[in-house]
């Protein structure tokens, strides 16, 4: 924590989901073998998503109890119409890189594994689609399902901040639901979202009842332990859902598991939010929130970095789903060679981080520029004088 308030942890998880993220979308990429997905049943966007959550509902919920509900409605509405313009710029921008990266580099159909072929087939449908988040290429998906999540957050905030119980019963129900036929958002040509808001809006307010918890638990109240029977039993869970994720890069017969076992896990369906993925993220932030060390490493490199970008998420979201096709490319014109990858996924990595620092540079200059000049003081008179 620092000496501002801001909780330094949920910046740096919110810098490595983006790592992960932006590690996950390239194709071949030896370090997305660390990721969460590739060691559990759910992945980096859980981690954004909660995260998101818990930050807004941190930020907004001081700025109505602060100052009013109408303040606090006109900034959530602002930040929505900045995600919605991000979210446009950064669409005409991928598209640009994708086409001309299709041109140049022949060995793979970079306009399809994007997803891009709908523009090109219905131009002016896609445009309209695009206005009304319904056209989302691949990488693009996140930012709209936050934009959706948090315009709702004027309506549910001030029901989260009094009944809490009751809104995050709500929300269950509603997730529940999502499942069912025509529970979820319409997309291009009958298609639907990738991520339905109306399953994934339940990890969202868990993230904001989370922060209230943290900000209304006495602080004397008992810290949970790593002998406690809730740890065991999630670290138990993580166990058995890293062997069955591992089990998945092996040729194993179709019997191996028991048919039970089997019906209650599958399908691990991340659209809709299964409940084998909610439960495997749940259980992994309670782990690590219960053997996190407190202290000063958030403030030592490369954890410090990390925070950065958290702290100028859109910013850095952005130029990773920018670099992933790039490095895409790049790996595909060298050949593919693992050294190759290693080193575009690295160099990615290295730009996002510059970003944040520049970013912050930018801002803690403009803090300075406006700071008014410290008054030089008043002259004293000479000894005697009158």
């Amino acid at each position: 924590m620092t000496q501002t308030g801001r909780d330094l942890r949920i910046d740096f998880f919110r810098g490595l989901a983006l790592v992960f993220i932006f590690w996950d979308h390239i194709p071949g990429n030896p370090l997305a073998q660390i990721t969460p997905r590739n060691v559990g049943l759910s992945d980096a966007a859980e981690i954004f998503v909660f995260l998101a959550g818990y930050a807004a509902v941190l930020a907004y919920g001081k700025l109505l109890q602060r100052d009013g509900y109408l303040v606090a409605c006109l900034r959530i509405l602002r930040r929505v119409w900045v995600l919605y313009v991000a979210h446009i710029f950064l669409l005409a921008v991928l598209m640009g890189i994708v086409f001309f990266t299709n041109n140049h580099v022949e060995q793979k159909d970079f306009v399809g594994a994007m997803g891009l072929d709908y523009f090109l087939s219905h131009p002016q449908q896609a445009v309209t689609d695009e206005l009304l988040l319904r056209f989302k290429p691949n990488l693009m998906d996140p930012l709209p399902l936050y934009i959706v999540l948090l315009g709702a957050l004027p309506v549910c905030l001030p029901l989260l901040l009094r009944w809490p119980v009751a809104l995050l019963g709500g929300s269950c129900l509603l997730y529940l639901l999502a499942p069912l036929p025509h529970m979820n958002l319409a997309g291009p040509q009958g298609g639907e979202w990738f991520f339905n808001p109306l399953a994934w809006q339940f990890l969202f307010f868990l993230g904001g009842a989370a922060a209230l918890y943290s900000q209304r638990r006495p602080a004397d109240a008992p810290r949970p332990t790593p002998s406690g029977p809730l740890f065991i039993a999630s670290a138990l869970y993580l166990v058995a859902s890293a062997a069955l994720a591992l089990s998945w890069k092996f040729q194993l017969p179709d019997d191996w598991m028991p048919q039970l076992l089997t019906d209650l896990i599958y399908p691990i369906d991340k659209t809709d939010l299964s409940p084998p993925r909610l439960l495997h993220f749940l259980a992994l932030a309670y782990c690590i929130a219960v053997i996190l060390p407190r202290g000063d490493w958030l403030q030592r490199w490369p954890a410090r970095e990390m925070c950065r970008m958290g702290q100028y998420s859109l910013e850095v979201f952005c130029l990773g789903v920018l670099l992933a096709p790039l490095a895409d490319a790049a790996n595909n014109l060298l050949d593919e060679h693992w050294l190759v990858r290693l080193a575009t996924a690295m160099a990615g990595l290295a730009l996002m981080m510059a970003l944040a620092l520049w970013l912050d540079f930018i801002k803690r200059f403009g803090q300075r520029r406006t700071q008014p000049a410290p008054r030089d003081p008043p002259p004293r008179l000479l000894h005697g004088a009158r």
